[in-house]
């Protein structure tokens, strides 16, 4: 099974840091912060792995290499500077992903989450109908209104003024999700998976472990202090 690493964000919201180093190389405790997931997706049992790339991404590459060092086989997908967004950069990227349902993992977020549950996922999703699965979390304090509902059965629903849920940006998705989208065009994932969810074809679970977006600074501060306290 293949995964893909979202890595092609500008990162307006951590200039002036991102103006020379690509947010997935920032530092966090002795590892850049894409390293933390590669690390983890080494020992959830994955090898080969599939990254975007748009601003600076010649940094990514030249940092990161085949992925020897991690102990994965790394492909780039590499996008013009202004980024294509999440389902553009994942359909331009699906001859590298193959014809069965693969990860994706977001760049700039530090989780717990275990990929390792991503195969067997991967084959049920195989033999049903579900486009994605994902992975979804309680609101953080920068997004309280959330983005999805979920059901007792797993089943993914428009967001419920009741309990809603931010999605993590992990997830499990079936390449047909995105056979409309032509390669190299801008296109978010948002539409497309509302569209699956309005046809009940995507499920999901709550993650109540360890999740941050590392999208600002202070953030950025944060998540080396949960690596400093061995929280991850």
């Amino acid at each position: 099974m293949k995964v893909m690493i979202l890595a092609a964000g500008r990162g307006e919201r951590m200039r002036p840091l991102t103006d020379t180093c690509p947010k997935p190389l920032l530092t966090v405790g002795n590892l850049p912060l894409i390293g933390h997931h590669l690390k983890r997706l080494y020992l959830a049992g994955f090898r080969d792995v599939v990254i975007n790339h748009a601003w600076l991404g010649h940094m990514i590459e030249a940092k990161l290499g085949n992925g020897q060092d991690y102990g994965v086989n790394i492909a780039y997908s590499a996008e013009n500077s202004g980024g294509l967004e999440t389902a553009g950069g994942i359909a331009t990227a699906l001859p590298l992903l193959g014809d069965k349902p693969f990860l994706v993992v977001n760049g700039d977020v530090l989780t717990d989450i275990d990929f390792s549950k991503a195969f067997a996922i991967a084959q049920t999703m195989q033999q049903s109908q579900d486009q994605a699965y994902l992975w979804l979390v309680d609101n953080p304090a920068h997004h309280p209104q959330g983005d999805f509902g979920l059901t007792p059965a797993g089943k993914v629903t428009e967001s419920q003024p009741v309990q809603s849920f931010t999605f993590s940006g992990v997830g499990v998705y079936q390449p047909a999700l995105f056979n409309q989208i032509a390669p190299h065009t801008r296109a978010k994932l948002a539409p497309l998976l509302r569209t699956a969810i309005a046809s009940g074809q995507v499920r999901g679970e709550h993650h109540q472990g360890l999740w941050l977006d590392v999208g600002t600074i202070e953030r950025l501060e944060q998540a080396n202090q949960i690596i400093e306290q061995h929280l991850l």
